[in-house]
C-alpha cells in the first residue's frame, strides 16, 4: 500500500529540508535522504514523524564521518541516499497508541538498510549500499526506539568514507 498523497508530500518536504541542512562536507556539496517505498508502507504502523527522526539521524551519521575526512569526492559531489528499511527496537509512539498492552519496555531486534548513489563532480556515479540488523535479542545496548537503526547508520557512514559501502553492480 502506498502512502496517501498528503503523506508523500510531507515526506518529500522533509527530505528537501534534510537536503537543505546538509552543508558542503568532504567534497560533497549535497546530501539528499529519502525514505524508500517499502519503509513508506510502514508509516501506518510506525507513524510518519518517525521518518523525520530516521532521516535526520542518518544525515547526522554521514556528516559526522565526512567531517573526519578531508575529501570523499571532488568538490560538487552529491550523495543521494534511500532508507529502504528500518526496524525499531522499541515501539514507536504510534504503535503504542494503537496497541493496548505495548509499552516502551517492550523490545525487539532492529536495524536498517540504506542504499544510494554517490555522484562525483565529474558526473561519475558509484552505487552504495549497507544493511545491518541485530541478530541477538540479548544485546543490552539497544535502549532507544531506533538504537539498532542508528548503529546501522553509523556503520554505513564509516564504511562510506572508507570506500567499503560500494554496492556490487
Amino acid at each position: 500500500m502506498r502512502l496517501p498523497a498528503f503523506l508523500a508530500t510531507t515526506l518529500l518536504a522533509a527530505s528537501a529540508a534534510v537536503a537543505a541542512q546538509a552543508a558542503p562536507l568532504g567534497g560533497i556539496t549535497s546530501i539528499n535522504i529519502i525514505v524508500g517505498p517499502e519503509l513508506q508502507d510502514k508509516a501506518k504502523d510506525y507513524g510518519v514523524r518517525e521518518f523525520d527522526t530516521l532521516t535526520s539521524r542518518l544525515l547526522h551519521s554521514v556528516e559526522r564521518e565526512l567531517r573526519k575526512t578531508d575529501s570523499l569526492v571532488d568538490d560538487g559531489g552529491r550523495l543521494d541516499l534511500v532508507i529502504e528499511d528500518a526496524k525499531p527496537n522499541r515501539p514507536t509512539m504510534k504503535q503504542m497508541s494503537a496497541t493496548p498492552g505495548l509499552s516502551f519496555e517492550s523490545r525487539g531486534i532492529g536495524g536498517a538498510k540504506v542504499t544510494g548513489v554517490l555522484t562525483t563532480a565529474a558526473g561519475d556515479t558509484v552505487p552504495v549500499s549497507y544493511s545491518w540488523y541485530e541478530s541477538d535479542f540479548r544485546n543490552p545496548v539497544a535502549s532507544g526506539t531506533w538504537s539498532d537503526a542508528e548503529t546501522s547508520f553509523d556503520r554505513f557512514a564509516r564504511q562510506l568514507v572508507r570506500g567499503e559501502a560500494i554496492a556490487s553492480r
